[in-house]
């Protein structure tokens, strides 16, 4: 295909045509026809700087993408994330083991079965005495992992005590429990510190 010239009234048909249209694009240079070239006599005037590239992040106009990610909490994370009920000062020094225990239920080796009823039996026996803080030792167990894909139970006792202290009868007998210092301990062991009778 050959290209031939545009003749003039085309190309003035063509100007009535582009000024009663809108740009899609206002930004961009419109195509205007070239003009004659200035006499080489004539000086061109300089043309403006161009205007300076404002500063930029790479990503700073694309959308906020918002946080879906959901980790598996462990139970010590329930346990320190739990609100604090009693008198702060005194959970601060509880927290640093500088309270002691005034007795202690040692909960190794034994079933669910053994330790539930044996864990409630001293934890109304303690309040009925008047004692305020108490130690249950649960053990380590195995290391807890919240990403494991297959249900095994690890730390039962550990997991499953902070869960009766909240359940009736116990229930409002206990004011806080949080994991013992490493003197009592440490993750091994809750403090129950219980309410006045």
């Amino acid at each position: 295909m050959s290209r031939r010239r545009v003749r003039p009234e085309e190309l003035e048909l063509w100007q009535q045509v582009a000024r009663g249209t809108d740009p899609l694009h206002k930004d961009r240079r419109s195509f205007a026809p070239k003009q004659a070239e200035p006499a080489r006599s004539e000086r061109p005037e300089p043309s403006p700087k161009p205007a300076p590239i404002p500063e930029f992040e790479l990503g700073g106009n694309a959308m906020r993408r918002t946080e879906t990610h959901v980790f598996p909490r462990t139970t010590s994370d329930h346990v320190n994330g739990a609100p604090v009920q009693m008198d702060r000062k005194t959970f601060t020094r509880l927290k640093r083991g500088k309270l002691r225990p005034e007795a202690r239920i040692d909960l190794h080796g034994m079933t669910l079965d053994q330790a539930h009823p044996a864990l409630i039996r001293f934890i109304m026996d303690s309040q009925s005495r008047g004692r305020r803080l108490v130690l249950v030792i649960t053990g380590k167990g195995s290391r807890e992992d919240p990403y494991d894909a297959s249900p095994r139970r690890r730390g039962v006792l550990k997991s499953q005590v902070p869960h009766w202290l909240r359940l009736p009868p116990v229930g409002r007998s206990v004011l806080q429990v949080s994991e013992a210092h490493r003197a009592h301990g440490g993750t091994g062991a809750y403090y129950v510190y219980l309410r006045r009778s």
